[in-house]
């Protein structure tokens, strides 16, 4: 099946354009979902996890301690990466296994992840969208969706590629900047994207 990578810098609005491809019938695997998700579900993860940052990782009932999870990785690169190179992999799994239950007749998936670039997990994709918008956007829309100051967005964003960066690796692009159609944009990638996937499979 053609899998199809998407990202996106914070608030740049990558999961609006996946829920345009949702409607025209594009299964969306959303990894960072996901990602909170097996790290309550996956053994294997859970295991790693409380060896690598302690058993206080997560409380009696099973929930994950984000509090003491956050105070280490959020100050350390280093820690940082140990988390990431739990993670990544089980999420790698759990793509593996989403794929397996979708629709053979569907012509291509997305896999939608903030960490698409930097995870490596494009290179497991056929092709990529980056989703990008300018910066006053992106810190408007978090600033309101989160209710946060513009020194915390910038936080965030400052742990995350550049826009940049990540265009190095992108092939396909989606200008979400609220004068742009999105869905004109999405259009016509589906349609490239259909008749891509239907030459792979001749």
């Amino acid at each position: 099946m053609y899998k199809v990578g998407i990202t996106g810098g914070i608030g740049s609005g990558k999961t609006t354009v996946c829920k345009v491809f949702e409607v025209l019938g594009i299964p969306v695997f959303y990894a960072d979902t996901e990602a909170k998700n097996i790290m309550v579900q996956d053994e294997i993860l859970i295991a790693g996890i409380k060896e690598t940052f302690g058993k206080n990782s997560y409380f009696d009932d099973g929930k994950l301690n984000n509090k003491h999870i956050a105070g280490i990785v959020f100050n350390s690169e280093a820690e940082l990466t140990k988390l990431n190179a739990l993670v990544h992999p089980a999420v790698f799994r759990a793509f593996d296994r989403w794929e397996e239950s979708i629709d053979p007749n569907v012509p291509y998936t997305l896999k939608e992840a903030a960490l698409l670039f930097e995870s490596g997990s494009y290179k497991m994709c056929d092709t990529t969208i980056l989703v990008t918008a300018p910066l006053e956007v992106k810190l408007a829309r978090v600033m309101q969706r989160d209710q946060v100051s513009v020194e915390q967005v910038k936080a965030r964003m400052d742990k995350q590629w550049s826009d940049e960066e990540k265009a190095k690796l992108a092939n396909h692009f989606i200008i979400n900047d609220e004068t742009n159609s999105i869905i004109e944009q999405v259009l016509s990638l589906h349609h490239y994207f259909l008749k891509t996937a239907a030459d792979v499979q001749i």
